[in-house]
């Protein structure tokens, strides 16, 4: 059966490769609008690890820098008009779940409903350790947690008595623009799978368009099928690491995707030697273009 259909096309926030100018962020974000993009997305690290004591450690460290993904789109939501906000993803498991169903709902707000809220249970203990969270029981924790999110989103009070959440007749203000925020959830693992179907308003893989990413996206519509919701609402973003795929491949990751029956695709330019925001924004501005017809089959 053809899957294909239309792809929204956003740009990866490059944290990495951006500083910390506030004029920078706001040239790039505001460039990367006026170019087309449907989206930007944004990772979520609140600590890096220091390495001097950690001989062989492998991932992000204390020397990379991560704009606080909140904080972060309450910024873009003032100086933007049109792009969605998603993060891709927050650590859910590694924060509080009140505060993020406080803090979602804000940028939700102040944006005029343009969140969504991808989530993932990420890989550094030693992240989860500082924030005093445990880390061994985060993924069956992070299923709860968009439980209450959503209950908070939507009613004035929630009264929630859950394994690790209790919550006695209490609720936010402000709520989300419609009363909910989408949540997709990040990773490759299968309960990631099943949670994405079960619960989730999307996935987020990331891998290349091969037999394995067809397979997977097989099982978490099937787990949405299991669970009596319809397959046909659930989205699917896809990530094209510019870096890490040939120019001459480009065009078949995308197409590659769309036909998977993907409903998003992000481009990341990090790792590939910019030097500045601008450079990173024509280099999205101008990939957009040479793939734009190739998403919008």
């Amino acid at each position: 059966m053809d899957q294909r259909s239309s792809l929204k096309v956003g740009a990866v926030f490059p944290h990495l490769e951006i500083g910390a100018d506030p004029g920078a962020v706001r040239a790039w974000a505001q460039a990367v609008e006026e170019a087309g993009f449907d989206h930007v997305v944004a990772f979520d690290h609140v600590l890096g690890a220091g390495t001097a004591s950690r001989p062989g450690w492998y991932g992000y460290t204390s020397e990379h820098l991560f704009h606080e993904v909140f904080v972060l789109f309450g910024y873009l939501a003032g100086i933007t008009r049109t792009l969605e906000l998603a993060t891709g993803v927050l650590v859910l498991p590694q924060r509080q779940t009140a505060l993020v169903a406080k803090q979602a709902a804000e940028v939700d707000v102040l944006s005029g409903g343009r969140l969504r809220l991808g989530v993932g249970v990420g890989w550094n203990k030693v992240e989860y350790d500082a924030l005093g969270t445990d880390f061994h029981d985060r993924g069956a924790r992070s299923a709860e947690q968009v439980r209450l999110l959503r209950e908070l989103w939507a009613k004035p009070t929630v009264t929630f008595d859950g394994r690790w959440h209790r919550v006695d007749d209490a609720g936010i203000l402000p709520r989300p623009v419609r009363g909910r925020i989408p949540v997709w959830f990040g990773g490759n693992a299968e309960p990631v799978l099943r949670r994405a179907g079960e619960l989730g308003d999307g996935w987020l893989p990331q891998r290349a368009p091969d037999e394995t990413a067809r397979a997977m996206v097989a099982r978490v519509r099937s787990y949405a099928l299991q669970s009596g919701r319809d397959p046909a609402d659930l989205g699917f973003e896809a990530r094209l690491v510019l870096a890490h795929v040939p120019e001459s491949k480009w065009p078949d990751f995308v197409a590659g995707w769309r036909d998977l029956g993907a409903t998003h695709l992000c481009l990341s330019t990090m790792g590939m030697g910019l030097a500045t925001a601008d450079e990173h924004a024509r280099m999205l501005r101008s990939t957009l273009r040479e793939l734009r017809s190739v998403a919008r089959e």
